[in-house]
């Protein structure tokens, strides 16, 4: 029984180690029992996150919460004014992680960190996602200027000063790619609005 113990515990933190976090899900395929994590948490070797996701402990990064989430819901990608944050484009510090999924998808059922959900469809969905590695997480993040053009888009939800502040923080950080944020504003359907804002900062 003890040598039982100590190989899912060796085990456990294997797939900790090479996965950064783990749900207790991600134990079925092992066919170890999720008391294992109860224990190595009662020891301090492991942190429950939230319900049912774990980390290794003094693991977290500024952006934790983004590789909590994207950990959780593989199919989201981080957007909106998280997106702004993790890219350096806005003086914001949301207290959510906002994340966008497939607007025919189930909402997400995540106790920690809250949620601000985008629905997005088509190309608005899939064009401009780049993937970063967080904690061991592969987080997929849209791009600065997909991000951009998002937040004209969904302006009455993020407020028409975030957005103009990402704008000029983009064309700052990124003078010569302004093709492809037109590009961008063209996917999301944001060229009229975006468009004197442009010329103004022009």
């Amino acid at each position: 029984m003890r040598s039982q113990t100590g190989a899912n515990k060796k085990k456990i933190m294997g797939l900790m180690r090479r996965g950064g976090m783990l749900r207790s899900k991600d134990l079925n395929p092992y066919g170890i029992a999720r008391v294992s994590l109860q224990r190595l948490v009662q020891r301090g070797q492991i942190q429950r996150a939230s319900r049912g996701l774990y980390t290794l402990p003094d693991a977290a990064t500024e952006h934790h919460s983004l590789a909590q989430v994207c950990k959780r819901v593989p199919h989201g990608v981080v957007c909106l004014v998280s997106a702004l944050r993790f890219h350096d484009l806005t003086t914001q510090n949301p207290f959510e992680v906002w994340i966008a999924i497939d607007q025919k998808a189930w909402r997400p059922q995540i106790e920690s960190p809250s949620l601000r959900i985008a629905h997005l469809s088509g190309k608005a969905l899939t064009s401009g996602v780049e993937e970063h590695p967080i904690e061991g997480v592969k987080v997929r993040v849209y791009s600065p200027a997909k991000t951009v053009a998002d937040c004209f888009k969904f302006r009455n939800k993020v407020g028409l000063d975030v957005a103009i502040e990402a704008l000029r923080e983009y064309r700052r950080k990124y003078p010569m790619r302004l093709d492809e944020l037109w590009r961008f504003a063209k996917i999301c359907r944001a060229e009229r609005v975006m468009r004197p804002y442009l010329e103004a900062f022009s």
